[in-house]
């Protein structure tokens, strides 16, 4: 068989050509890159986005994704989510969003897939358990961890650490740091990030939302009853859903898990057309014509109607009290502080106890921080065993 003739091979320079000519004016091209800390020659056929893309999906901290806690303990069901699901479902929200706004799809893919990478085991309640044992030592902010991650942590080539992303995307992983917090590499903070993103923020918000739903209804911590009376987002769905599918959701439910699902996916379709059409209004009326105007513009872009947001923030208010603060999360907050505290003493005692690499790490960032980026990195099943290890049997969690 003979090799295809050259122009049919979509390569680098055709798929740059495709941004210059499909993308729009106020998106972030390939070709308009800071570059990388670490120059590298092009590759033949990906973009520099692509590549970064590519990069973060063969990564081990997103392989460890998969069994690290999004609200729920890996072990504790096969449907719930885990922070590699919702990694997964914010790409796929982001991707939808971008492409509708003809903006740069894989910078958002590898922003969307790398925006949890610095997360510890047990969520958000290993986070600040991580951030107690650490109040003497500058503490822990999941955003920077991300940053550490992708740019020392992570080792791929003898010839640099990290994984070596491009600036944009390092940058865009940092849009919830402080000023004062700002990396001095990147000069001043800019007002706001990239349209990418942008993007990617609200998707993370749009994907918890919807399986924060999903998960609350399948462990029992409020019923649809709940949200019929105190959602109207929610309320919303369920009327279109009536709409196309008459009598659906009054039948018996020999499938509740089918009504649930579909539900939850309605409610998540309003909020991406949705947030698709407001932006591009806010983009038009704004006048925004470069990346550039977009970082310096007053407001965000990115962001839902005035007729959806209020619903939206509903159904957060609605989730913070029947979901976040249930009980069940509050005894897991406890328990999840009780194992990552006693990891940290564990190993400020016996620092090598550590892998060897991050025992010989700990010579150069210092040995608390090298313990933290250790534990920051371990999944929610290798932090028990370490405790089993080195302390003991780990104290039980009342399941909901």
């Amino acid at each position: 068989m003979s090799d295809p003739a050259p122009d049919s091979i979509c390569d680098r320079a055709t798929r740059e050509r495709r941004e210059a000519e499909q993308l729009a004016s106020y998106a972030m091209r390939s070709v308009d890159s800071i570059g990388r800390r670490y120059p590298e020659s092009p590759d033949p056929h990906r973009t520099i986005f692509e590549r970064d893309r590519d990069r973060i999906t063969h990564s081990t901290a997103f392989r460890r994704l998969q069994y690290k806690t999004q609200v729920f303990l890996n072990d504790e069901g096969d449907h719930h989510r885990t922070r590699l699901s919702h990694s997964l479902e914010v790409c796929q929200v982001a991707r939808s969003v971008a492409g509708v706004l003809r903006l740069n799809e894989p910078l958002a893919e590898g922003l969307s897939l790398a925006h949890d990478i610095g997360h510890p085991p047990f969520g958000h309640r290993g986070e600040w358990a991580l951030n107690d044992c650490m109040a003497d030592h500058g503490g822990f902010r999941h955003n920077a961890q991300v940053l550490r991650v992708v740019d020392v942590l992570e080792r791929r080539s003898p010839d640099h650490p990290g994984l070596n992303l491009t600036r944009e995307l390092r940058e865009s992983l940092l849009k919830h740091e402080k000023p004062e917090d700002w990396p001095e590499e990147f000069g001043p903070k800019p007002r706001h990030p990239v349209l990418e993103g942008q993007v990617v923020d609200l998707a993370d918000s749009t994907a918890y939302n919807k399986h924060d739903i999903e998960d609350g209804l399948s462990a029992g911590m409020f019923t649809e009853q709940d949200l019929e009376a105190e959602v109207e987002i929610w309320r919303v769905a369920r009327a279109r859903i009536e709409e196309r599918h008459p009598g659906f959701l009054q039948r018996s439910p020999e499938d509740p898990r089918l009504q649930i699902g579909r539900t939850a996916n309605e409610v998540i379709g309003i909020c991406i057309v949705d947030l698709c059409q407001a932006t591009l209004r806010n983009v038009e009326d704004s006048g925004v014509e470069t990346t550039a105007d977009v970082r310096a513009h007053q407001t965000m872009l990115c962001s839902h109607s005035r007729e959806v947001q209020p619903m939206v923030a509903e159904l957060q208010r609605f989730l913070y009290k029947h979901f976040y603060r249930h009980p069940y999360l509050q005894a897991f907050r406890v328990w999840a502080k009780t194992v990552i505290s006693g990891l940290f003493e564990a190993y400020v005692s016996a620092p090598a106890e550590m892998s060897p690499w991050f025992h010989e790490w700990s010579a150069e960032v210092g040995t608390e921080r090298a313990i933290c980026d250790y534990v920051a990195g371990m999944t929610d099943r290798f932090a028990v065993q370490e405790y089993i290890r080195l302390i003991g049997p780990v104290p039980p969690l009342e399941r909901p």
